[in-house]
């Protein structure tokens, strides 16, 4: 699971640093100076909690963060040790998420996780396709095509894309298919695929880059194909980045 989870949290340290400028200035406020000396892990009744000096770490709610899996607590505990003189939250990304799994202040289960990452597939950014310009088109056809032709065949569904401004129609069927993956997954996990999904504002590319059939440098890639066409490096997505050829989808 650890692996998994950090793969789709990439995602938003990748897209964050592109929006760098912005989350500096949102966060700032936020940010307090460093109040500990060491961190370090303990065992408790098959979870594992985080130590700052002699305090036990908690929640935003006030909880007690405990972590399901030893790798996942230590890598919490690496984000904490590596603070130096501020502390910044804004990119703790793996403590963020363990924070919502615990709290839950949505009080969201599987399925209404579950539901909720199944709605992007109406509006999954390498399904809405442009007709002008040409150009444009082409390059959306090379780079994005493959992506949901491996989805399609992986998970035996027909996902499909439109030029529409309403967006491509999903068939019920394939919902009710990738439900029932999504939904083979825990609580911990669906967070990680919510952080994703939400970021890349896709859950094709999300479902690709589980499987590993691409690096997560080129699925943020693919997710601004066309805003880096708008700024004239047309070149971005279909190129270095581009799946076609350069990933297991054709093997």
């Amino acid at each position: 699971m650890l692996q998994g989870t950090q793969n789709l949290l990439t995602v938003s340290k990748l897209l964050s640093r592109l929006y760098k400028p912005a989350i500096q200035r949102r966060f700032t406020k936020r940010d307090r100076k460093r109040f500990y000396q060491s961190v370090s892990l303990t065992q408790n009744g098959g979870c594992y909690e985080i130590n700052l000096d002699r305090r036990k770490l908690k929640t935003p709610l006030g909880n007690l963060l405990q972590i399901p899996t030893e790798p996942l607590a230590l890598a919490v505990a690496a984000e904490w040790s590596s603070q130096t003189d501020t502390i910044k939250q804004d990119r703790m990304y793996l403590t963020k998420l363990c924070n919502s799994a615990v709290d839950n202040p949505m009080k969201r289960t599987k399925e209404d996780i579950a539901e909720s990452l199944l709605k992007f597939l109406d509006s999954d950014t390498v399904c809405c396709r442009v007709d002008d310009p040409p150009e444009l088109q082409e390059l959306q056809n090379r780079a994005w095509g493959p992506v949901i032709e491996f989805v399609e065949k992986r998970h035996g569904v027909i996902i499909g894309s439109s030029a529409n401004i309403l967006g491509p129609v999903v068939p019920r069927e394939t919902k009710e298919i990738l439900g029932r993956y999504l939904r083979s997954y825990n609580t911990w996990s669906l967070l990680g695929f919510q952080q994703a999904v939400e970021s890349l504002k896709s859950l094709v590319l999300t479902l690709a880059l589980v499987d590993r059939i691409m690096p997560v440098i080129t699925a943020v890639a693919l997710s601004r194909l066309e805003e880096e066409f708008q700024l004239g490096q047309s070149d971005y997505g279909c190129t270095e980045y581009c799946p076609v050829g350069k990933c297991r989808m054709g093997s």
